[in-house]
């Protein structure tokens, strides 16, 4: 059998319509926007959108559907754009596109008004076991867990279809990787639980995680290095295959089934150099994904995972200022530590 290469983005296509305004109105306040960028969001569509980026030649593949209509249509113009393939887009009729209106005050945070469409219907017919086989592919990303709708529903049995889908995936040989999404979800630890027998790599934020375990750590704790650590502990123990990673904008940190436990530091980005926050953790998550691929060392995966999480800051849109790897200061490791 010939050597599988290459990644397959799947989960959330999402238009973001990103207003950037100087302040964040009280209620019934009016603000000004300032400007408005059109791009593609999502965890899917993000993470391939940073890999195609990066200029890596590794092969991808998207996996999702869209509403057949203009946003719809702008995506599928927008992953051939980036020379992506979308035969396994599904274009789904009388549905929209989903598509989210982000609201940017730059140096600070972002807040997300989301409708969710097409993404909302995928099911595990969307996920046929040929194409797993067919591309070739050494990883499989599901993205957004708990932000996936129908296949994030937990049946009387305790399980979803994304497990099923993540499930199907690992059968046919694939690596899988699954990352989350800050919402406040009621199933959410449930969902993670449900899919982690069938997830490789676990890839999370502070918050996602402490939801993830039914954490009732203080929020403002919850980046102590040693919390992060005790979080991934209890992921792992819920069934992630080989590695749990939780980012926070101070440090990241890799729990491995394999007893590896490292942390690196983030090195801050100026306020002044950062344009928006939105797509910081897909960009984190792409270059993890790329390490991975290559079979780097869980040090220097998280110190490129952090690079392109940074780089990404500086542009308005998730991946608009993400730069080829080979202009990326310090990307590569030295050989003695991939």
């Amino acid at each position: 059998m010939a050597t599988r290469s290459g990644i397959i983005c799947a989960g959330n296509w999402i238009v973001d319509l990103v207003h950037d305004i100087a302040r964040w109105p009280g209620e019934s306040d009016l603000v000004r926007i300032g400007a408005q960028t059109r791009g593609m969001g999502g965890g899917a569509a993000n993470v391939i959108s940073a890999l195609a980026k990066l200029q890596t030649c590794v092969p991808l593949w998207p996996m999702g559907a869209v509403g057949d209509e203009a946003h719809g249509q702008f995506i599928l113009e927008e992953c051939r754009r980036l020379n992506l393939p979308v035969t396994q887009m599904v274009t789904t009729a009388g549905i929209a596109t989903a598509h989210t209106h982000v609201m940017s005050v730059a140096g600070q945070s972002r807040t997300f008004f989301y409708q969710g469409g097409a993404n909302d219907a995928l099911g595990v017919a969307d996920f046929p076991a040929g194409t797993f086989a067919q591309t070739q592919a050494r990883l499989f990303y599901l993205g957004y867990l708990t932000l996936l709708g129908d296949l994030d529903y937990l049946d009387s049995a305790g399980t979803t279809d994304a497990a099923r889908v993540l499930e199907r995936a690992q059968k046919a040989g694939l690596i899988t990787a699954v990352d989350l999404v800050s919402i406040h979800h009621p199933a959410f630890e449930p969902i993670v639980t449900a899919a982690a027998p069938f997830i490789d790599y676990l890839i999370l934020n502070e918050v996602e995680a402490a939801r993830a375990t039914g954490s009732e750590t203080a929020p403002s704790a919850i980046t102590d290095p040693e919390t992060l650590m005790q979080m991934g502990q209890q992921l792992l123990a819920k069934g992630v295959c080989r590695a749990a990673i939780i980012h926070s904008a101070a440090r990241a940190i890799w729990a491995g089934v394999d007893g590896t436990r490292t942390v690196v530091e983030v090195d801050p980005v100026p306020a002044h150099d950062i344009a928006s926050h939105l797509g910081a953790g897909d960009a984190f998550c792409a270059g993890l994904l790329y390490a991975v691929h290559e079979g780097w060392s869980p040090k220097a995966a998280l110190a490129l995972a952090t690079r392109v999480a940074a780089a990404s800051l500086k542009g308005m849109t998730a991946t608009s200022a993400i730069p080829p790897l080979r202009t990326l200061d310090g990307a590569r490791p030295e050989p003695n530590e991939r």
